[in-house]
């Protein structure tokens, strides 16, 4: 089978144009939940943070997906005090399996200066300051992304709930529920989770909770929730819960070495970076010590951590990039501006 890279870097970011001397610009994080625009003005260092509503387009469509990431990004532009035309370039990183007709539809009610990537290009700038290196993303989905020495570039995973998401938030979730209907019917393991999961759903039974998730649906969001009760039951010494943080870290350690590999990182000399991004992450020991053994597994000078800055952090750099600002913004200097603007 010939394989072509699932998501490459745009020229824009590769090639940027020199000199442009912006003052703003604009960096949105787009997921299944939530949309987060964040307008950052270089001669005061202010930035200036919008919400919206989810902006996925498998979970929403096009049409809502676009709305909510126009619509955050008008609010943080008003919210700076400027027009459009004051940005010298918006990155637009959007969870999905496919951002080609989310940047069809804003190139044609914006301009070229608006760049849509897939949100896994984001999170590895924020992982790696635009560097070689490999962005992991574990929230309500998962991805996987690196890009090498070379500037050769792999995604692994990204294919949504229906065909993947392994180690995602989701995905710990229905594996969650499974496990629970699996001691139901006495086929599997005893767990806690059998009581945990009714409890939290707000339901008699964990059979009461098998109709529910067929009959209300549950969102993606609502079961991805559930994951939070399985860290804690993890934490505390669950078998079953354990090992479903040991399984999501094989899969997601697989993608990890896939994309090691197809970027030459695997042929590096020197350590390089691993950026653990998402909420599923914040487990903690439980997901990310048995993820950094699949890691060292296949590349033991991988420096496997969480990443602290916020993703919407890797838009604004690659947006510095994009218009080429005149100003290098170091992550370590962009991440407390962002971290003061959610706080407030």
């Amino acid at each position: 089978m010939e394989r072509h890279p699932l998501v490459e870097l745009p020229a824009t970011l590769t090639r940027p144009r020199a000199g442009a001397g912006a003052r703003f610009v604009m960096g949105i994080d787009g997921g299944a939940t939530k949309t987060l625009a964040a307008v950052l003005d270089l001669e005061t260092n202010v930035l200036h943070l919008a919400r919206g509503g989810p902006s996925n387009e498998d979970a929403v469509g096009a049409t809502a997906a676009v709305q909510a990431l126009l619509g955050a990004a008008e609010d943080a532009i008003k919210r700076a005090g400027i027009t459009r035309d004051q940005l010298g370039a918006a990155v637009l990183a959007i969870a999905g399996t496919n951002t080609e007709s989310i940047a069809a539809h804003v190139r044609s009610a914006r301009n070229d200066a608006w760049i849509v990537v897939n949100d896994v290009v984001g999170a590895w700038a924020t992982a790696t300051g635009a560097g070689p290196g490999v962005a992991v993303i574990s929230g309500t989905g998962s991805n996987v992304f690196g890009v090498g020495p070379d500037g050769r570039a792999w995604r692994a995973g990204g294919w949504g709930h229906l065909l993947g998401d392994e180690g995602s938030g989701y995905w710990l979730g229905v594996q969650s529920i499974k496990a629970a209907l699996r001691d139901r019917e006495a086929s599997g393991p005893e767990t806690a989770l059998s009581d945990a999961a009714p409890a939290f759903f707000g339901v008699s039974s964990v059979e009461a909770l098998a109709s529910l998730v067929y009959s209300k649906p549950l969102t993606k969001g609502e079961i991805a929730a559930f994951a939070i009760e399985t860290g804690k039951l993890a934490e505390h010494g669950d078998a079953v819960a354990c090992e479903l943080y040991e399984r999501g870290a094989r899969e997601l350690g697989g993608q990890i070495a896939a994309v090691i590999d197809r970027t030459g990182l695997a042929d590096r000399t020197g350590s390089f970076p691993v950026g653990l991004i998402g909420s599923a992450f914040k487990a903690g020991p439980i997901f990310v010590e048995p993820l950094t053994r699949a890691v060292h597994g296949y590349a033991p000078a991988a420096q496997v951590k969480r990443v602290e800055m916020a993703p919407v952090g890797g838009s604004l750099l690659l947006a510095l990039r994009a218009c080429g600002a005149g100003r290098e913004l170091t992550a370590a200097e962009l991440s407390p501006l962002i971290a003061r603007a959610l706080a407030g």
